[in-house]
């Protein structure tokens, strides 16, 4: 098994958007616990390296076993590379965390509810937060808004806030040397955040994504898949109805590139028809369901 390189790779802001840890956390990490050991390059910076960003994963894992810091560090340091951890379960939908964040987005408080955010991804990983906490929330939001006890102003502001969010952590996904992948929602389709919580999950994993979004042409999406050569092509839909009418173009689409379809909008008829890969569960899991190509 290959062992994480203390070859000094990294800047810190590159570190923090790949683990989904702000800086200033890192480095009071680094200065308590001694968990990072950087560089410094010949222009003064502090490097870091794949060891170091293993053994923050380590520490995140710890942490959501229960462990407080200073254990989950001491741990993390005396684990080695190889070291099986558990895989981490994330907090009850009713503890003082979740609860924080969705009383501060429903009452349109924007530093509270990102201080949450900085507080649940600081103490859990990242994959955790959206899959167990920012999905939930967004799927009970949407229930509140057809139910009438949510207002459109509140899934709006709510909406954005998660969205800017996710644009961060999405910063660069596009670089590096993996499998590539295309995302993208059919015309019609307006709602795409848990598409890019499914991207930045895959991202982690070592793709490179181009994302396409919501509202997207076949006829674009056609001509991306030809100029780019991916090696999957994700298409989320919340409703059947926004990709019925596409069966024939998503057919001819999975001839010259591997497809997927996903989200409530993706059946297994359609699936079927399409000769498509069908993607049932969260975004977070079936992104690391995703196999590399061989």
């Amino acid at each position: 098994m290959d062992t994480p390189s203390d070859r000094p790779l990294l800047r810190i802001g590159e570190l923090s958007r790949r683990l989904g840890v702000s800086d200033h956390v890192l480095r009071a990490w680094e200065s308590r616990y001694g968990l990072l050991q950087p560089v410094r390059s010949t222009g003064g910076f502090r490097l870091y390296s794949e060891a170091d960003e293993a053994r923050i994963r380590r520490m995140q894992a710890y942490l959501a076993q229960g462990l407080s810091a200073a254990e989950a560090a001491r741990a993390a340091l005396g684990d080695g590379p190889g070291t099986h951890l558990p895989e981490p379960a994330g907090p009850a939908a009713g503890s003082e965390p979740c609860t924080e964040l969705r009383r501060a987005l429903d009452a349109f408080d924007e530093p509270a509810a990102q201080a949450a955010l900085d507080r649940l991804i600081a103490e859990l990983s990242l994959p955790i937060v959206l899959r167990d906490i920012v999905l939930p929330y967004l799927a009970d939001l949407g229930q509140r808004w057809q139910a009438g006890t949510a207002s459109i102003a509140t899934e709006h502001f709510a909406s954005n806030l998660i969205r800017g969010r996710l644009a961060g952590l999405a910063r660069g996904w596009g670089n590096g040397h993996g499998p590539r992948a295309v995302l993208a929602c059919p015309p019609g389709e307006l709602h795409d955040l848990a598409l890019m919580v499914f991207g930045i999950a895959l991202n982690r994993n070592g793709w490179r994504i181009d994302y396409l979004g919501m509202n997207t042409p076949v006829e674009e999406l056609s001509r991306t898949v030809d100029a780019r050569h991916p090696d999957l092509v994700v298409l989320a839909a919340t409703l059947p109805e926004n990709l019925e009418p596409l069966v024939a173009q998503l057919t001819a689409l999975a001839r010259h590139a591997p497809l997927a379809l996903a989200g409530p909008g993706a059946t297994p008829e359609i699936a079927g028809a399409v000769g498509a890969r069908l993607l049932t569960g969260d975004p977070v899991t079936e992104a690391g369901n995703i196999q590399w190509p061989r």
